[in-house]
């Protein structure tokens, strides 16, 4: 089933307009314990990604896509977006 034909049956089934949650992976962090918990405000905890990295799309487990975080301009200046460069091969379903 191409790219077409997934949006077509996922239109006639009413799933359309549901909306879902993508969560954002941009990297992971593994501190000790102790130093968590001396973390307070103002604190850097560093990730295992650069920021030129490609972030991940996922729903539920399933990563979904990959991509590069842009902050957007004009009326929503500041405010962070994700433009898709890859996507995964959705047709068999979420």
């Amino acid at each position: 089933m191409d790219e077409a034909s997934a949006q077509s049956t996922a239109a006639e089934s009413g799933f359309a307009n549901v909306p879902i949650e993508i969560t954002i992976s941009v990297g992971c962090a593994r501190p000790l314990v102790r130093d968590l918990l001396r973390m307070g405000r103002d604190a850097v905890l560093p990730l295992d990604r650069r920021v030129e990295d490609p972030v991940e799309l996922y729903v539920g487990d399933r990563l979904i896509a990959r991509g590069e975080l842009q902050e957007l301009d004009g009326e929503q200046a500041g405010q962070l977006a994700v433009r898709l460069t890859e996507v995964a091969d959705l047709s068999d379903g979420l």
